[in-house]
């Protein structure tokens, strides 16, 4: 990763020196109150130079899990670095997060807008903002987002294949899970990539929820990122994980053969084989009883905790083909 040996960087059209904590406004638009709506980030640099990491989360309004990890380095000063730079972003979507929608007021998603435009929609030019006065100053982004719905992803790491510098720092993370997935179209993700900045989706948890175990391995996983940049502070320890991270090469859905009530018998992370009953659905009458069985050998990386489902719902992802 390239060092930062700049005593000042420029985000947003502020300087910030080495040494240096501050907190910038992200003023990207008004209510029709003409109150403004702003996005705090949250900037901590040591006085050693050293790379620049930043933190972001809720870039979709619904997805409170990112946001609790992000919130958490910064009060319990994870954030501080011992060399280089840290920038958090807690809600890059503050729109969606206030209303307790995916989408900006526009109809937009902006996870699908990038790299945006200086003159276009008003999710367009939050992205715009964001790749031209925040991203250039990053050595690397890990994002932080939930499952869908009532979907509750397994922790995981999604990169994408053949970036042997990705596949090591989604094994230093160590989450559970690494799920190669390509790039999509307009998303953060893939601006950054062809910026040439490294980035590290992280899954967990779902829409609306905070998952203390989903947090508690993000928050983990980014210690262990900083430890090894030489970036953690010392009074903050980073642990091993506790099992050793599963990369994804393939894996399928389980989806509903018929309508009805839905029970899961199975977790995230669970190990399954080929027949392992997995849930039930049943009718409000009593008349039908239908097992799902699981139709490969794997782990459960998402599980659909859905009431009612409907026939081709999907209801288990798992695990196809793995590595170790």
């Amino acid at each position: 990763m390239p060092e930062d040996n700049q005593h000042t960087i420029t985000i947003l059209g502020e300087d910030i020196a080495l040494g240096e904590s501050r907190e910038i406004n992200f003023n990207i638009a008004k209510l029709h109150t003409a109150t403004k709506i702003e996005i705090p980030i949250i900037i901590e640099r040591s006085k050693t130079p050293g790379p620049t990491i930043l933190f972001s989360a809720g870039i979709h309004g619904d997805e409170i899990n990112g946001v609790d990890i992000v919130r958490q380095l910064i009060a319990r000063r994870i954030n501080q670095p011992k060399r280089g730079t840290i920038i958090c972003m807690p809600i890059l979507n503050i729109f969606g997060f206030l209303n307790s929608n995916r989408a900006f007021p526009d109809g937009r998603d902006l996870n699908r807008v990038f790299p945006g435009s200086s003159n276009g929609s008003l999710a367009s030019r939050v992205a715009h903002r964001l790749m031209h006065e925040i991203i250039p100053d990053v050595d690397l982004i890990i994002d932080f987002h939930t499952g869908g719905a009532s979907r509750f992803n397994a922790a995981q790491i999604r990169i994408v294949k053949n970036h042997p510098e990705l596949d090591e720092l989604a094994r230093i993370f160590g989450a559970p899970f690494v799920l190669y997935s390509n790039h999509i179209a307009k998303s953060f993700r893939n601006a950054c990539f062809q910026m040439g900045k490294p980035i590290l989706l992280y899954e967990g948890g779902k829409s609306f929820f905070v998952d203390n175990n989903i947090s508690k391995v993000g928050v983990e996983g980014v210690k262990r990122i900083l430890a090894h940049y030489g970036m953690l502070h010392h009074r903050i320890k980073a642990s091993p994980p506790k099992m050793s991270t599963v990369f994804i090469e393939e894996s399928k859905w389980i989806r509903a053969k018929q309508s009805g009530m839905f029970k899961s018998a199975v977790s995230v992370n669970a190990k399954v084989d080929i027949d392992d009953v997995l849930g039930q659905i049943t009718d409000p009458y009593g008349k039908i009883y239908h097992e799902v069985k699981s139709s490969i050998e794997g782990y459960v990386i998402n599980v659909n905790e859905a009431s009612l489902v409907y026939q081709g719902d999907a209801l288990f992802h798992v695990t196809k083909v793995v590595r170790h």
